[in-house]
């Protein structure tokens, strides 16, 4: 063999070698980032889901608003890319208890009777009005010491939580989609698809409670989303007898 065959021939092996490292570092980066990804969700492989669809409260047959239906579908996407499965069920069928299955229960208490449930137990410090009677303080949030209106179509709020019960590791969170309108729970679960890398770095397997501003969704949709303040410790505190709180004004 003389010296350019042999250069060629290294120079093919040598080029194999990086490929295949390459290959294997790539594959190592993708798992541990899916292995982060499953853990932060509670969704290891072919584990199983509970995905709560809530009823649109402007109809008097059972139907799901389409921007709801929107919500289900990033939910789905979600799921799917962690390599687990998901049962849907409707806001009135699911009797069952929480920590043994994720659960992403999407829509607030005026359309989802699970949702109701979830923020007795969990966010004793949340109150939403769900009068259906018009006035200015129609679906607005009481988080502890404050109070946070709506202007429909041009500022609206939704939380946005992940919440765990109990000391086991292998209990499953609730992820909860609370908007004041059903394009603010798409916007909601859009902002959780887009964040949950910066997410779980800053919070892990904690749970945590954020409030979210959705703007100008009549132009913008659900896609300008801010985060206005992790209000975990308030929500998760009870409130105290009625007082009168202080009013953030849409603008």
């Amino acid at each position: 063999m003389n010296d350019d065959v042999r250069n060629i021939v290294l120079g093919v092996v040598a080029a194999g070698i990086s490929a295949a490292l390459g290959w294997i570092a790539r594959t190592y980066l993708w798992k541990r980032k899916l292995r982060r990804k499953q853990a932060f969700f509670g969704l290891p492989d072919n584990s199983e889901s509970l995905l709560v669809v809530n009823r649109d409260p402007a109809t008097a047959e059972p139907a799901v608003h389409r921007f709801d239906v929107f919500a289900l579908l990033e939910l789905s996407a979600l799921i799917k890319d962690c390599g687990a499965h998901v049962q849907v069920v409707t806001q009135d069928t699911a009797h069952q208890g929480f920590g043994e299955r994720t659960e992403f229960c999407v829509g607030g208490p005026g359309s989802n009777r699970r949702m109701v449930a979830h923020m007795s137990a969990m966010l004793p410090g949340v109150r939403v009005n769900i009068d259906p009677e018009p006035g200015p303080d129609r679906g607005a949030f009481q988080i502890g010491g404050e109070r946070y209106r709506m202007d429909p179509g041009v500022t609206e709020y939704v939380l946005l939580a992940r919440l765990t019960v109990g000391e086991r590791r292998d209990t499953r969170p609730v992820f909860l989609f609370c908007g004041q309108r059903a394009i603010t729970n798409q916007a909601a679960t859009r902002y959780l698809a887009r964040h949950h890398e910066r997410l779980a770095r800053k919070y892990g397997s904690h749970s945590f409670v954020l409030l979210l501003k959705v703007v100008n969704s009549q132009a913008y949709g659900p896609d300008v989303v801010e985060l206005v303040a992790d209000v975990t410790r308030a929500a998760q505190t009870p409130l105290p007898a009625p007082a009168s709180r202080a009013t953030h004004r849409a603008s």
